[in-house]
């Protein structure tokens, strides 16, 4: 798909000597490749490049509302997964109206929906829809961009309490928010930091001060308005 990935690993999946089982492979139809039969062949030749027979997790990047080929992707999906070909299915971007299209015309829901969570843009709401309907939230961009979000005094003064960063309290907060957050980092150091969150926890105070930070606009594209190209 688009971020030109699929190859890369794919050899590193071939040249490693990890178990496959214990690999989770997820990758993304994009969006000019949306429809039902462009659906199935980007599928298969995502499944080429990524030299794979079975993929763990299949998404729908964005909705596109304005292609209107949504529905008839998620109808694709599901017969992927019907077929073995994928062991879950899910989409990214989503709003309420489009997960309640697609559940309605094939009764099939998600497993997950990857959206824009950080805390001054919490998307309480849309978290709480979708876990009401066992779909797994996945939040992008968790940490916010720019390192703004980081340098409130907030995170700090929490993390000083439990001896972490500002970054770890954020990750602890999407983790007791019940959202899988993927953060993104090339920095060894940082990755190590990013999965040392599992030793303590936030406490109600810590959770309500963070509910309380300003929200602002969200960095990504609105996903009722987002145009092809993006």
């Amino acid at each position: 798909m688009s971020y030109g990935n699929e190859a890369g690993v794919g050899r590193a999946i071939a040249d490693s000597d990890i178990a496959r089982e214990k690999i989770f492979i997820t990758t993304k139809l994009w969006n000019a490749d949306q429809g039902f039969d462009s659906t199935l062949q980007a599928f298969d030749a995502s499944m080429r490049r990524l030299g794979l027979e079975i993929l763990d997790l299949y998404l729908i990047h964005w909705a596109i509302p304005k292609k209107a080929a949504y529905r008839e992707t998620w109808k694709a999906f599901v017969r992927l997964k019907e077929e073995g070909r994928v062991r879950s299915i899910g989409v990214s971007n989503f709003n309420v109206e489009h997960l309640t299209h697609i559940i309605g015309d094939t009764g099939i829901t998600p497993s997950v929906n990857q959206i824009e969570i950080h805390p001054d843009f919490n998307q309480v709401e849309m978290s709480r829809w979708c876990h009401e309907r066992g779909i797994v939230t996945a939040s992008w961009s968790p940490l916010g961009q720019g390192g703004e979000l980081l340098r409130l005094p907030l995170f700090s003064e929490i993390g000083q309490r439990h001896g972490k960063t500002a970054a770890q309290v954020i990750l602890r907060w999407h983790l007791q928010s019940r959202h899988v957050a993927i953060p993104r980092s090339s920095d060894a150091q940082r990755m190590a930091e990013n999965l040392d969150v599992f030793d303590f926890e936030l406490c109600g105070r810590d959770m309500e001060a963070i509910a309380r930070v300003k929200q602002t606009a969200r960095l990504g594209p609105d996903p009722d308005t987002i145009e092809m190209g993006l």
